[in-house]
């Protein structure tokens, strides 16, 4: 199908500078001319070059250093470390939900935070979990960003800038080893291919993983991985002022997937896999802290992801400013097959514990337009307009298990299949349109005194069509594909301002406070889920929502820049956010909305320098919700809010020091806090707060071009569980993981 685009004004989609953990962290970027002096560093998070220190915006961010340091690997790693942000990883290579500052992602569900990475917006949350690799920075930004960075930042925004290319030859490569036969490898060159004018990098990663967590009945590991990724870039310098960028990625990750317990499962005895005939779910009860890295489905299941995108950025920068077009094209493709609940070595019990399958494919093109003022002068501005034109199609099914593997279904049911007939089958295609006005406007009232406006306004148009093959939810006289009464539609849409207000009151010291609006579209859950559910209060549509953020911080150096504090507040009242229901005995996966959820909390963030190659650094954060209203059960208002860790942090140090004149030893530890949180709207029951510590250290050469380093993450292989969904489907967390990494540059 085609697709049409149009340009879109921006002011705020420009790849992020970061801002370091510690001071070891700075010395890195001041190479990339990102610094104001020898102890600042400069950030873009509202498009505009600013001090970390001055900028009116909860940032916590990790240079190339910092992501070395902590053994940065995936998005997991720096969001462990990171304060009121989560995420669970589950389920498939695709499949995350991350939290922030109380606002939450759910299964089948949009992201609460915009992913920008060299400055594309990633448009599936199934990007989101790809392997970092080749980074040159991350940052992140709490609190409502939809009116810089879109519809679904209502939460947040998260940006990754990756190494650009270079005007001499360069290469890195890394290698490791570690325990369940993990094996990884990074390889990036870059360099000129006409010199001044025409530069290229590109990167790859790889990744073998044996696997930790086994299937006692199969003898195989549940959690094996095979990852493959490749980055291509192009920068031309086409005259003096325009410079075109040309980018292209492919991932490609096979899994195994869909790998649950069911708790209230009861087996023959504690050593069988199979259920007990005469009462096969009388087992524990539901206990979101019961953990069990024993799996028994008869099905190993199998997950292959693929990635492809492509972009094109063109930028010209004059006297009286800066303009900035970005196409890009982005092609998704992932097919999950598993065992049915309750994920038994038994087959079709009660017309549960069969198979089950899901396809999503996605092909997306957007464009994204800006015009800016230079960034001096005391009145500075932008504005923009942005398109996205997205196809996406999802099938999910059960089938029968006969003990002979499961079927792949792709696009049609197969109910007369031998081997595994289908029994469910529900499918539907979606073309969704959204577009987006947008600017920003900044003055200095006063010397050190500045107030900014900036307002979005975002339509997003969903068409679902109704796979007339599906076996429950088909409208009457839905009998063809592409017929009308198989089509449905809704619009989305919602202006989202946001004034902010900055007081330097010294150097040292930034006050700030701010006040916005975020939106997430509302979508279509697949259709035939909500009637195949049959329950109260879940709908074939799930409604838009709106947050409502107040936020007050400060930001202050003290002891010549070796101490830095930074702080912040908010208080949010969240309009609809989304709750996730699974109903196993038909598959259905429904999102149902929550009216109306109040949030309220903070963040500190300390990074301590007390000798040169010594740093200290924490940061904790603090949620509360709290149901205001809740139609769908009446009952759970009051309670707190499902997803939301109540608190979470990291505290560590790393210490840097000389041998020789051409040798480093290099240490570091930290532990990570998660705070206890509830799953579900009832607080049925919560898994309680627990910490993991994890540890890196090794040699170095002094001019960085080598390292040989140890590592550890999860030091006392805690057990925990990574997803508790509602009714006891469990997944558990990794255990223990140890290797060595060689690291150089040549």
């Amino acid at each position: 199908m085609s697709m049409r685009t149009l340009a879109r004004f921006t002011g705020c989609v420009s790849a992020l500078a970061l801002c370091g953990l510690a001071p070891v962290a700075q010395a890195q970027i001041a190479s990339a001319d990102t610094q104001v002096d020898n102890s600042e560093i400069v950030v873009t998070a509202r498009g505009r070059n600013e001090a970390l220190q001055s900028a009116p915006v909860a940032i916590t961010a990790f240079s190339t250093r910092a992501l070395e340091d902590a053994r940065i690997k995936g998005v997991g790693d720096f969001i462990g470390i990171t304060p009121n942000i989560s995420i669970v990883q589950s389920q498939n290579a695709g499949n995350s939900f991350v939290t922030i500052r109380g606002i939450s992602q759910v299964r089948n569900g949009e992201s609460p935070i915009a992913v920008v990475t060299d400055g594309i917006q990633q448009i599936s949350p199934r990007q989101f979990t790809s392997d970092l690799f080749d980074v040159q920075q991350i940052e992140v930004l709490r609190g409502p960003q939809g009116a810089l960075y879109g519809r679904n930042a209502i939460g947040g925004a998260i940006i990754i800038t990756t190494k650009q290319p270079t005007n001499e030859f360069h290469a890195d490569a890394q290698i490791s080893v570690g325990n369940g036969d993990d094996y990884r490898g990074q390889l990036s060159v870059s360099g000129p291919i006409v010199q001044d004018k025409l530069l290229f990098r590109l990167a790859g990663s790889a990744r073998n993983f044996g696997g930790l967590l086994h299937n006692v009945y199969l003898g195989k590991t549940v959690d094996w991985v095979h990852d493959r990724n490749v980055r291509g870039q192009l920068k031309a310098f086409l005259t003096d002022t325009l410079t075109a960028d040309l980018r292209a990625s492919y991932s490609h990750t096979k899994a195994i997937g869909d790998q649950f317990q069911y708790q209230p499962a009861k087996f023959e005895s504690d050593t069988s896999c199979f259920l007990d005939a005469t009462n096969p779910f009388g087992g524990p009860a539901p206990d979101a802290d019961s953990v069990s890295r024993r799996f028994c489905a008869n099905n190993r299941g199998h997950n292959v992801r693929r990635l492809t995108d492509i972009s094109l950025k063109l930028q010209n920068e004059a006297d009286w400013g800066t303009v900035t077009n970005v196409l890009s094209y982005i092609n998704i493709r992932e097919y999950l097959e598993g065992d049915q609940f309750p994920y038994t070595a038994s087959r079709n019990v009660y017309g549960t514990d069969g198979t089950q399958t899901q396809l999503e494919t996605v092909k997306a093109v957007q464009n994204d337009f800006r015009i800016a003022s230079p960034d001096s002068g005391a009145f500075r501005w932008m504005a923009g307009a942005y398109i996205l034109s997205t196809r996406r199609f999802i099938s999910s099914t059960t089938g029968e298990d006969n003990g002979l593997g499961i079927t792949d279904i792709t696009t049609a049911p197969k109910y007369s299949d031998a081997a595994n007939p289908t029994l469910s089958y529900l499918a539907d295609h979606n073309r969704n349109l959204a577009y987006a006005f947008y600017g920003n406007v900044a003055y200095d009232l006063a010397e050190g005194l500045e107030a900014s406006f900036a307002f979005r306004y975002d339509h997003d148009r969903r068409h679902q069509i109704i796979d007339p093959f599906s076996s429950a939810g088909v409208p009457t006289g839905c009998t063809t594909p592409g017929a009308d009464a198989c089509s449905r539609v809704a619009n989305f849409s919602k202006a989202q301002p946001k004034f902010t207000l900055r007081y330097r009151a010294s150097p040292a010291l930034t006050l700030f406070a701010d006040w916005g609006v975020g939106f997430r579209s509302g979508q279509f859950n697949q259709a035939g889920a909500a009637s195949a559910a049959n329950l109260p209060g879940a709908f074939d549509l799930a409604r838009q929502e709106s947050a409502e953020t107040t936020e007050a911080g400060f930001k202050t150096t003290l002891l010549d820049g070796r101490l830095k504090i930074n702080g912040t507040a908010f208080y949010t009242v969240d309009k609809n956010p989304f709750y996730f229901l699974f109903v196993g005995a038909v598959g259905a996966q429904i999102l149902v909305n929550v009216d109306k959820v109040h949030l309220y909390g903070g963040e500190v963030e300390v990074m301590f320098t007390p000798v040169k190659g010594l740093d200290f650094f924490g940061n904790y954060g603090f949620t509360h919700s709290e149901i205001r209203k809740f139609t769908f059960n009446t009952a759970d208002v009051g309670n707190w809010a499902p997803y939301i860790p109540r608190d979470s942090g990291s505290i560590g140090a790393q210490y840097r020091f000389p041998v020789t004149d051409s040798m480093n030893l290099f240490a570091r530890g930290e532990m990570e806090h998660h705070g206890k949180q509830y799953w579900d709207p009832e607080n049925a029951t919560a898994r309680s707060a627990f910490q993991l510590i994890n540890l890196h250290g090794g040699i170095e050469a002094e001019n960085g071009r080598w390292s040989l380093t140890a590592f550890v993450r999860n030091l006392t292989d805690k057990k925990y569980n990574a997803e508790f969904v509602s009714g006891g489907f469990v997944q558990p967390a990794s255990p223990r993981t140890w290797g060595a990494e060689l690291r150089t540059s040549f």
